[in-house]
């Protein structure tokens, strides 16, 4: 059933709770901020080392040793951050990696040609840079400090920009960032190790074919997991090879995948199973049912990433960004080959390495292989990932030592802060454009993946709007859901005075923990077959503690439905067809909870209050208009 183009209002305001925010939402919080407080590490460390040096210095080199038996082993707390809590960093940048892989855009295998192609060629263009600057120098050798970006920092500060860059430039950098971080420990591991020993790399080795197995054969318990990745991290430590590459390797192990449909009702069925008998093997069963309905990958994002973000990542950089700046330093700095072979690498080699790569993938394609994003935000992007901090810090530690560690530290340094520089001046110049050559730059023309597996049909779906509108947002829902109700006032507000969207519901009646979902939605088909859907379906949403049959005739009678037929089509369940035909969309879709929003075809992993919906859609809506300027159709 389809309503007018006109401005809706609509009835029945349900009060929206602050507990609707997404995982995601919160992750995307958590990114921004680790930014900042990476930042303050880093100033906070300047600050040290500029007023107190002896401190400084004493304090990190302070060794801790630790006794096993006859055994003992001792550690500098600057290298027991650098090896063994940046473990940590690796193992949640292979938990990104993974899931982007797995359930992101990356699924579709053929898009990791481009962004692994920009990723190489990006560190190999800035390695050139350093080379050339360190030609006949003894520091050559230090060649592995210039080629890797910052993962945190980077996705950091591109979440600073806001919905001036689009979504699928996060990914793009991620993709490049996780690919150098590989290569990287690769260089590590081989070219910046101590001498190997042949014993331990083996264990290291054996131990993690053993998790490989383990993987291979179902195994989920983190536990296992994580004792074998703290035996092989002993291993690679007394081996030689630098141990934080076990972390990466771990990360990349645990699948992402969506909570399905069979373990949400397993979970909800022992729950009630605990409700009847409130024992302590029975809890225990319930919350091992609740915790096993999430992936790996998602349980363990979730607890590693914000000790990564606000603890490990600050620690490293207040241990290991402390440099004494002072008139000396800036002119040996000036005249380095160490600083500037880092400097020049990431400031100008990290863009060209970057863009060149893209830009070469997309001709040799035929156009078929295309940024996620347009080529002004990806020139954006590339300036970005100039900022090498953590890695690069970590291979300038291995490689050089006193007065060259602090001259490669401002080439880092100082790289950080011109990258940025740069990336606010191309976003700038974006924003001087005429509208249309603007939504080209940000947007680009690469078609981004279709998630809904049953398209929208206007003759058969409940539409709300017009049914030639640029975006459609489509909801899953079920009446009972508390946190359906909560986005109703959101939707409103999204749909109020405009003319270019258009609102679609389908039925996910989640009969396993809502005891009337199923008969709310059909009452809402009852009420369609009379031409009323969405008249009820407002009414459903706005009394969603009173769903009872006697509470059903209710509102049928009051938007003025023929009652006696409501009814019989409630007792004949009519509707249960067409209520299953939308459950059934749902699974091929991969929905298994509610509220689940797409808009245009794709799942809106975000938040669904009111500004994360709405940069969705503003999203969406500047994708069909760069499609429609692609077709040579205007769409002002």
């Amino acid at each position: 059933m389809s309503l007018p183009s006109s401005p809706i209002e609509l009835s029945g305001r349900t009060e929206r709770g602050r507990d609707a925010r997404s995982p995601l939402h919160a992750f995307l919080r958590t990114e921004t901020g680790s930014a900042v407080v990476l930042l303050v590490a880093t100033l906070t460390a300047l600050i040290w080392a500029n007023t107190v040096p002896p401190s400084y210095t004493s304090f990190w080199s302070a060794r801790i040793s630790v006794q096993a038996a006859a055994h003992i082993a001792s550690f500098s707390i600057r290298d027991l951050i650098n090896n063994g809590l940046m473990a940590l960093f690796f193992f949640v940048i292979g938990l990104e990696a993974r899931r982007e892989f797995d359930v992101g855009e990356l699924r579709e295998r053929r898009r990791l040609t481009l962004p692994v192609a920009a990723g190489v060629s990006g560190m190999l263009i800035p390695i050139g840079v350093y080379l050339a600057f360190n030609a006949g120098h003894p520091s050559v050798h230090g060649w592995g400090a210039a080629m890797s970006t910052d993962t945190a920092f980077a996705l950091g500060m591109s979440a600073t920009f806001g919905r001036r860059l689009p979504p699928g430039l996060r990914v793009f950098i991620l993709t490049i960032a996780v690919t150098d971080d590989l290569l990287a420990l690769a260089v590590v591991a081989g070219a910046y190790s101590s001498r190997i020993e042949a014993i331990p790399l083996l264990t290291a080795l054996a131990v993690f074919t053993t998790a490989l197995l383990a993987h291979a054969l179902g195994v989920h318990r983190a536990a296992v997991y994580g004792m074998l990745a703290v035996v092989a991290w002993v291993a690679l430590a007394q081996s030689g090879v630098d141990p934080v590459i076990i972390g990466l390797a771990t990360g990349l192990l645990a699948y992402a995948a969506p909570a399905s449909r069979s373990d949400l009702e397993r979970a909800s069925g022992l729950f009630r199973l605990f409700r009847e008998q409130p024992t302590p093997e029975m809890a225990r069963s319930a919350r091992e049912g609740l915790v096993f309905a999430l992936s790996p990958n998602d349980r363990l994002e979730r607890l590693f990433h914000p000790w990564t973000s606000y603890v490990i990542v600050p620690l490293f950089a207040l241990a290991n960004a402390g440099i004494q700046v002072d008139a000396d330093l800036l002119r040996q700095a000036a005249t380095s080959p160490v600083t500037l072979g880092i400097f020049f690498g990431y400031v100008l080699g990290k863009p060209l390495g970057i863009l060149g790569a893209s830009a070469a993938t997309t001709w040799l394609s035929g156009g078929r292989l295309r940024p996620p994003a347009g080529w002004g935000a990806v020139a954006a992007g590339s300036t970005l990932s100039g900022v090498g901090f953590t890695v690069s810090l970590l291979i300038a530690t291995r490689t050089f030592h006193s007065a060259q560690l602090d001259l490669a530290k401002a080439g880092v340094l100082g790289a950080v802060v011109v990258s940025f520089a740069l990336a606010w001046a191309v976003n700038g110049a974006i924003e001087l454009l005429p509208r249309q050559a603007r939504l080209k730059a940000r947007v680009g023309m690469a078609e981004r993946i279709v998630d809904l597996a049953v398209d929208v049909d206007p003759t058969r779906d409940h539409v709300r709007g017009p049914c030639g509108a640029t975006v459609t947002v489509l909801e899953y829902g079920d009446y009972e859901c508390r946190y359906c109700g909560q986005a109703e006032p959101v939707i409103r507000e999204l749909l109020r005075g405009v003319d270019d969207v258009r609102y679609v519901w389908r039925h996910l009646p989640l009969a396993d923990v809502h005891m009337h979902a199923q008969i709310a939605a059909e009452a809402a088909e009852a009420a369609a077959a009379q031409g009323f859907y969405w008249q009820m379906h407002d009414l459903l949403l706005a009394h969603q503690g009173s769903l009872q049959p006697d509470d059903l005739s209710h509102y049928a009678a009051k938007i003025g439905l023929n009652t006696e037929r409501f009814e019989h089509d409630l007792r004949t369940r009519a509707g249960a067809a067409r209520v299953a035909e939308d459950v059934e969309s749902a699974d091929l879709s991969g929905v298994a909870g509610t509220p689940t929003f797409f808009i245009n075809g794709l799942r809106h992993h975000g938040a669904y209050d009111i500004a994360s919906l709405s940069a969705a859609v503003r999203d969406a809506r500047e994708r069909a208009r760069v499609g429609g300027l692609r077709a040579g159709v205007d769409t002002r």
